[in-house]
């Protein structure tokens, strides 16, 4: 784990900090899946954020503002959240065209989850087509 990244996690409560690791594995066991080598884990705007060349950045948080819940942050100038919703409607809970919300205490739909993921790490492979390619 990048070393600031690793200092981010240790700021979270315990119990967060094992769901937003759950995550990073997620993003990472995907990037893997589809092929992606060149994926860089480091802060942006304070948060863990995954960049791969071919797509577009995933962040993740966990706000005190918001204690009972965590997000999974994408680009809101692209049409990945739009994509989402058409896809898999109300299966998440957005935050506008920027963001997953789940609550702390939900059962993670990890399959389609891992879909969203998969887009936006080749996002710029695919945004051309119709819902992604989806």
């Amino acid at each position: 784990m990048n070393l600031s990244v690793q200092q981010k996690f240790s700021t979270y409560p315990e119990s967060v900090a094992v769901l937003l690791n759950n995550v990073r594995d997620l993003i990472l066991n995907v990037a893997k899946q589809d092929g992606i080598t060149d994926i860089t884990e480091t802060l942006k705007w304070g948060e863990p954020s995954y960049v791969s060349k071919v797509g577009s950045t995933i962040r993740i948080d966990w706000k005190a503002k918001y204690p009972d819940q965590y997000c999974i942050y994408f680009n809101c100038k692209t049409s990945l959240i739009e994509t989402f919703k058409e896809i898999y409607g109300d299966t998440f809970t957005y935050e506008g065209n920027r963001a997953i919300v789940f609550k702390i205490n939900q059962v993670v739909p990890y399959k389609e989850l891992s879909h969203c993921i998969s887009m936006s790490l080749r996002y710029k492979k695919i945004k051309h087509l119709v819902l992604l390619g989806a």
